[in-house]
């Protein structure tokens, strides 16, 4: 029998996470809620959307579970927010973590994780609550990732890592072994991170310049 979900969010993220929850999982979205003041729509893919402040009048804790399909805006501080009172609520978070990744650190990850397709997960890496991998990371062995952290596609986290609460790591990033970053760090796109980095630090790659030759001009391509 299919546990029933809520799942918190009316947006990109949360629509995605209704299509991995439902084809990917024991479970069944039943419903979506979002703050009463950001309500502008009665249903969401088909389903009843329900403001959050009531949602436990009709959806008790003690027989559904919630999934807080939120990005990492404001340095992840809003998905934490609806996170932590979800919790406070009485609710069990649920994690999606598809089974097309790589887990070998024997599920040390916590709950309301978003997991998506080809991570790699190396063992003895620890991953904390609420936090996002999107597609094809590879997370090193003896890593740490802490709470309410979003990591974006293809980063490169190398052995004996820590990353800590409310970090961004941006696409294509890469981590040298054996550092430590602070809370609320922002790594950008495309950074090289081979030293420590202090809380709240900000990171950003180099973007590639265009040429003065044209596209017209090129003889090779």
């Amino acid at each position: 029998m299919k546990k029933s979900l809520i799942i918190f969010g009316t947006g990109d993220i949360a629509q995605l996470a209704h299509f991995y929850f439902s084809t990917s999982t024991g479970y069944e979205v039943v419903a979506f809620t979002i703050d009463a003041d950001y309500l502008t729509e009665p249903t969401f893919c088909s389903l009843p959307v329900i403001a959050f402040e009531k949602i436990s009048v009709q959806f008790p804790p003690d027989r559904y579970e919630l999934f807080i399909a939120l990005s990492y805006s404001k340095l992840n501080s809003i998905r934490k927010e609806k996170y932590l009172l979800a919790k406070a609520m009485g609710y069990r978070l649920a994690s999606f973590i598809s089974p097309n990744a790589t887990i070998l650190n024997n599920g040390c990850i916590g709950e309301n994780c978003f997991i998506f397709e080809d991570n790699t997960i190396q063992p003895f890496v620890t991953i904390g609550n609420n936090v996002t991998l999107w597609s094809g990371n590879h997370i090193g062995h003896h890593s740490t990732i802490k709470d309410h952290c979003f990591i974006a596609s293809h980063v490169v986290v190398s052995g004996g890592v820590e990353i800590g609460e409310q970090c961004f790591i941006g696409v294509n990033a890469t981590l040298r072994d054996h550092i430590k970053i602070g809370e609320k760090c922002v790594i950008g796109a495309g950074a090289l991170l081979l030293a420590d980095a202090a809380a709240e630090g900000v990171y950003i790659g180099t973007t590639t310049e265009r040429s003065k030759v044209p596209s017209s001009r090129l003889k090779r391509i």
